[in-house]
């Protein structure tokens, strides 16, 4: 069964585009990246996965049900990218009263997450860093142990060592059967912990693949020492030049750039696979739009 899918996803906020066509399958078990700048629609998809706002048109469903229902509700543990809590609250009575709204007990797990995190239970909200903050907000969307964590920009104020102990359980819940759908700018997170991502632009997705195989695309990274800029052949993008150092992703045929490169006076030269990062920008600049 999936977790997610939705059909031609779309919605507008008046003329304002938010997301439009969007196709996406997240496989339940999936550890699932969804990646996108600021303003791609990352955060309206979720918020209609969540039924936070509803579609202008398309549909969306959560385990074969629609989105927003009650019933698919109780599956989701759902943490928004900016968290308000009432800020006379202490920490226990936040997250007592998240458990509460669903109905539950969940203060022998709670109070397990808050260990690990070192969360201060007893401080008001108003004495918290964002970091705490967010790691009330992940206490509050895990305590249930929900079968579909939703999490927006998750990591975002939580310093390394906490971020590190943050994927530890977030693998913990998946090798459990919890699928996780994971959006976030920080790419080498993506790369390192998620099975699948997409990456979505101006509110339509680019791609969706397993993350092994967005890195390992036909593109190659290449570095070249002794020039000043890029060989001038078709296929050349995300160029970076650093004095008689030139940085570029190539996705031609690789005897045009050998043949290109005997001609130049290259001093040295090195080829690798690009990481997600590069990938991203990659898909960024091109003027293709289309679903994947």
């Amino acid at each position: 069964m999936n977790a997610v899918e939705t059909v031609s996803l779309t919605k507008f906020y008046g003329k304002a585009r938010g997301v439009s066509d969007v196709n996406l399958t997240v496989a339940e078990g999936d550890l699932f990246g969804f990646i996108g700048p600021n303003g791609a629609g990352k955060s309206t998809t979720i918020r209609i996965l969540t039924g936070l706002i509803s579609q202008t048109s398309g549909t969306a469903k959560i385990f074969g049900k629609d989105a927003g229902k009650p019933d698919t509700l109780a599956d989701i543990g759902y943490m928004p990218s900016e968290t308000n809590f009432y800020h006379g609250m202490k920490v226990r009575e936040v997250i007592k009263y998240s458990a509460k709204l669903r109905k539950l007990d969940c203060t022998k797990e709670s109070t397990r997450l808050c260990e690990r995190l070192e969360l201060d239970v007893n401080k008001k909200i108003s004495e918290l860093s964002l970091g705490n903050r967010k790691k009330v907000s992940i206490v509050c969307a895990l305590q249930h142990k929900p079968r579909l964590c939703i999490l927006d920009e998750p990591t975002s104020g939580l310093d390394p060592l906490m971020q590190r102990e943050f994927y530890v359980i977030l693998e913990e819940r998946n090798a459990e059967g919890t699928t996780i759908f994971l959006s976030s700018h920080i790419l080498s997170e993506i790369q390192k912990y998620c099975k699948r991502a997409a990456v979505i632009r101006e509110g339509r997705l680019l791609v969706c693949d397993k993350v092994d195989n967005l890195v390992h695309t036909n593109a190659k990274k290449v570095t070249l020492s002794g020039i000043s800029e890029p060989p001038k052949i078709d296929g050349i993008g995300n160029v970076e030049i650093d004095g008689d150092t030139v940085k570029f992703l190539y996705g031609g045929e690789p005897r045009t750039l050998l043949n290109t490169l005997g001609n130049l006076p290259i001093t040295d030269i090195n080829i690798t696979e690009p990481d997600l990062e590069e990938i991203f920008m990659h898909y960024y600049k091109e003027d293709n739009c289309d679903n994947s």
